[in-house]
């Protein structure tokens, strides 16, 4: 799959400290009434600033596709607010200022994959019209322009969508699980394209599944859970906030029972747990803990530093 197209983006004005894309502020969505009502989203406060890469992460049911649709006008609050670029949701997305690929909404399936692209770029004008065929290349569509819809997989329909999402060219683009149903050729083809747009200065805003692809790709990383923020930092910060290195090696053959003491007591190292005869733990100095381990005859070590799955788990779990 060719990437050569992807690089081709409009350049984007440069961030500045003020330049502030999204906001939401005291953000509510409550779903039913009284006693019975659910909050999916409860007192949301975050800002984005213009040419930030984003990842949105939370279990099921934390928020994050309620917050995307409101951040779409898709949805209204029910309490709080949100704008983009100072401006309604609404009114942002009928600009084509902000954009999105979902997870819900279908495509109309007697339609071939260009006609439908043709058919939304003509609701933004004889400009975004111009940028099909660049579209259809850069989403790697053309071998399937004259295909039906009805005829293209999960991950091809999924394709169109990113592809209808970048025929007005937005300053934000907001991605609900982009790469669902795509396979691992078609995911590193979009987010080689999703890099160039991020280098370009898009804001880029995305919720995933995938923890791989927040820590490879999203610069910041917001966790959300039952609704509220729970976690915002650099994704790299959020990994390192965890403290230490995980190591893991099988235990000596003699010794054993002393070596587990050693470490229990030792500075800096936490979780220890056995697993039949290898160990496991976490340590603020590796060094020091690898040494006593292989001195101690332990052997197979691995040494690992903390993941986003890590982070994700540590503050989700409860």
């Amino acid at each position: 799959m060719s990437t050569a197209a992807s690089t081709s983006t409009s350049p984007r004005p440069s961030v500045t400290a003020s330049d502030t894309a999204v906001s939401f502020e005291g953000l509510n969505k409550h779903f039913g009434f009284g006693a019975r009502a659910v909050k999916a989203v409860d007192g949301l406060d975050l800002s984005i600033r213009r040419g930030e890469v984003v990842a949105l992460l939370g279990p099921n049911g934390a928020g994050k596709t309620t917050t995307l649709d409101m951040l779409l006008g898709l949805t209204d609050g029910s309490g709080g607010t949100v704008t983009v670029f100072g401006e309604k949701p609404a009114k942002a997305a009928k600009a084509g200022t902000i954009a999105g690929v979902l997870q819900t909404g279908g495509l109309l399936s007697d339609l071939t994959v260009r006609e439908t692209v043709e058919i939304i770029a003509s609701l933004h004008g004889r400009e975004a019209l111009s940028r099909v065929p660049d579209v259809l290349a850069r989403t790697d569509l053309e071998p399937l322009a004259s295909r039906r819809i009805a005829k293209c997989s999960g991950g091809e329909q999924q394709r169109v969508k990113f592809a209808l999402a970048l025929v007005a060219d937005p300053d934000i683009l907001v991605l609900d699980e982009p790469t669902a149903g795509m396979d691992v050729t078609a995911r590193r083809h979009f987010w080689d394209v999703m890099r160039a747009d991020a280098d370009a200065g898009r804001t880029i805003i995305f919720a995933t599944h995938y923890l791989e692809e927040a820590e490879q790709f999203a610069r910041r990383t917001v966790v959300m859970h039952r609704g509220r923020i729970v976690a915002d930092a650099p994704t790299a910060q959020l990994r390192a906030n965890l403290g230490g290195r995980t190591l893991a090696a099988n235990l000596p053959a003699t010794g054993a029972d002393q070596l587990l003491s050693i470490l229990s007591t030792t500075n800096g190292v936490t979780d220890v747990r056995v697993d039949g005869d290898r160990v496991s733990l976490r340590a603020e100095d590796s060094d020091v803990v690898a040494s006593v381990l292989l001195n101690a005859g332990a052997h197979d070590l691995e040494i690992a530093a903390p993941t986003l799955e890590t982070a994700f788990t540590a503050l989700t779990e409860n």
